[in-house]
């Protein structure tokens, strides 16, 4: 194959998968992962695609908005179902806690035992699943409604938001960067996500290792903002080191 021809294949991947890694590109094409990340650099530098911590991200989908919750429920699906059991460990009953509109917050909600607790949420699916725990006691933010996302953002969200506290915040985002923090391709998304860390004692955050190295349109704080990140073995022990110096715990999901 020759490399052009490669090189365009990759694009077109990337853009139905949303991400791929590089481990993979190099076993669909019988390449080395260096000829991969090379590839991957001059596509970026074409601003054809993203390259991510381990990978690359498209980014067809950030001049469109949000993605849509249908794609983002089978993107990295088995990742976000292991990292939202091991988020669903920390959470004790009585808690007060926030769950975002991320599709692994909504495993999250799927995996919840029925105990006595309290959850914030600005999302429509979350709030459906809990709805069927007798116990869990849910609030809804209320506000614009997003339909890509099936969530609620805006003033009246914020806030609603801003009438609670919580001692601990669920959150995912699209990227994860030691210098620029954490970032989303939603403004609106972005803005409510820094308000429900600024409302939480512990801010938790659940991603996988695809999101690092990754710089999205809005910024929603400085990594030194999460206390606990919750992500999937393929992070490398580099950026680990470099989130525990921050004194940020990370917990490897099985």
């Amino acid at each position: 194959m020759l490399v052009a021809e490669r090189q365009k294949k990759i694009v077109e991947l990337v853009n139905e998968r949303l991400s791929v890694r590089v481990s993979e590109l190099s076993k669909i094409f019988s390449v080395t992962e260096e000829t991969i990340r090379r590839d991957l650099e001059k596509l970026e530098k074409e601003n054809l695609l993203m390259r991510s911590h381990g990978g690359a991200v498209s980014i067809e989908k950030d001049n469109q908005g949000e993605t849509s919750y249908l794609e983002r429920e089978i993107t990295n699906a088995e990742q976000k179902k292991a990292i939202a059991t091991a988020a669903v460990r920390t959470i004790e009953p009585g808690d007060q806690i926030i769950l975002d509109a991320s599709t692994t917050a909504w495993y999250v909600a799927k995996e919840l035992p029925d105990m006595p607790l309290t959850v914030l949420t600005n999302s429509i699916k979350v709030s459906i699943e809990l709805s069927k725990k007798e116990q869990i006691r849910v609030i809804s933010t209320g506000g614009t409604l997003l339909a890509q996302s099936l969530s609620f953002v805006g003033p009246l969200a914020e806030r609603s938001l801003g009438m609670y506290h919580v001692n601990k915040s669920f959150l995912s985002c699209k990227g994860v960067h030691m210098d620029r923090g954490l970032s989303d391709f939603n403004e609106l998304q972005a803005l409510l996500k820094k308000q429900m860390i600024d409302i939480s004692d512990e801010r938790i955050l659940m991603v996988d290792s695809s999101k690092f190295g990754t710089k999205a349109f809005s910024q929603i704080v400085p990594i030194s903002k999460v206390d606990c990140i919750i992500t999937d073995s393929n992070l490398d022990e580099e950026t680990i080191r470099q989130l525990e110096e921050k004194n940020i715990r990370v917990l490897i999901a099985d």
